[in-house]
């Protein structure tokens, strides 16, 4: 006969626990979002005739289109002395990267809907790990950016050391109106198409195709509401130097609305995801 002089365990539940140790959760759950987040990437370009080189291939169109359109026959000015073509790829990095975050993460728990409904984990991983497959998108664009400024002869200086930052301020910008869309989808489902259109529109209303300056002086504060213009303006600054300058104002102001989204994205995400196996 075996005995075991081991204490037993007891499981002890506490009002406001779980609330607590939350933020703790996504420590200990690392390993789930690095699967998740391998697996976003490899379902974007598994079983793709070309596979990695959609990344190369869209904003590089992109890029042409708007050139012609914004630089060559609406002959919108550029910026200092930048090419325009760099002009609006500098623009284009950080906009395909927020607008990739906010329509694969919007409906990213509908899509893991038999894992959630099935085990417990803190759902916003969920969403979260999402963020890297737009960050390898991401990457791999810096590559033709890197090609477009070398054969235009533009070398960056000091400035883009700050990259880093408006990335992530990118990132942030799309997160938190893709949680909160992520919540309200679960609930709503036809809300998911409202994304697309969101998404299609945002393009021309931010500065992608053209600069900032071209907006009256006596709205570029009110412009600045839209935080993708303080992200554009930030990218810019980066890789353009002094040929193009930030406005300070309107940046602060799209810090503001970029942390006040970030903060109402988080807050309604934490506050539905108890009901999100009911609701699947």
């Amino acid at each position: 006969m075996i005995s075991s002089d081991r204490p037993s365990q007891r499981l002890i539940l506490e009002a406001g626990r779980a609330d607590r140790q939350y933020w703790r959760d996504l420590w200990r759950y690392r390993e789930l979002f690095f699967i998740l987040a391998w697996r976003d990437v490899a379902v974007r370009y598994k079983q793709t005739v070309i596979g990695l080189a959609w990344a190369f291939v869209r904003p590089f169109i992109t890029m042409v289109v708007f050139t012609i359109v914004f630089g060559k026959l609406a002959k919108l000015p550029t910026e200092g002395a930048a090419p325009y073509a760099v002009l609006v790829f500098a623009g284009l990095l950080p906009w395909t990267l927020a607008s990739s975050i906010l329509s694969d993460a919007s409906g990213s728990v509908l899509t893991n809907s038999q894992l959630v409904s099935k085990v417990y984990f803190p759902r916003i991983i969920i969403p979260f790990a999402t963020v890297m497959v737009g960050l390898v998108d991401f990457c791999v664009s810096l590559v033709i950016l890197a090609g477009v400024m070398l054969w235009y002869g533009v070398v960056p200086d000091w400035h883009i050391l700050m990259l880093p930052f408006f990335v992530a301020l990118a990132v942030a910008v799309a997160i938190g109106p893709a949680l909160w869309a992520a919540a309200v989808v679960v609930k709503y489902r036809d809300f998911r198409f409202v994304i697309p259109f969101v998404v299609q529109i945002g393009l021309y209303v931010s500065p992608v195709g053209f600069s900032a300056k071209v907006v009256p002086q006596e709205w570029q504060l009110l412009y600045s509401i839209n935080p993708m213009v303080g992200v554009i303006d930030g990218f810019r600054w980066a890789i353009l130097g002094g040929d193009s300058p930030l406005y300070l104002p309107g940046f602060a102001v799209s810090l503001l609305v970029t942390a006040f989204m970030l903060w109402l994205g988080i807050r309604t995400f934490r506050r539905t995801e108890r009901g999100f196996a009911d609701l699947i």
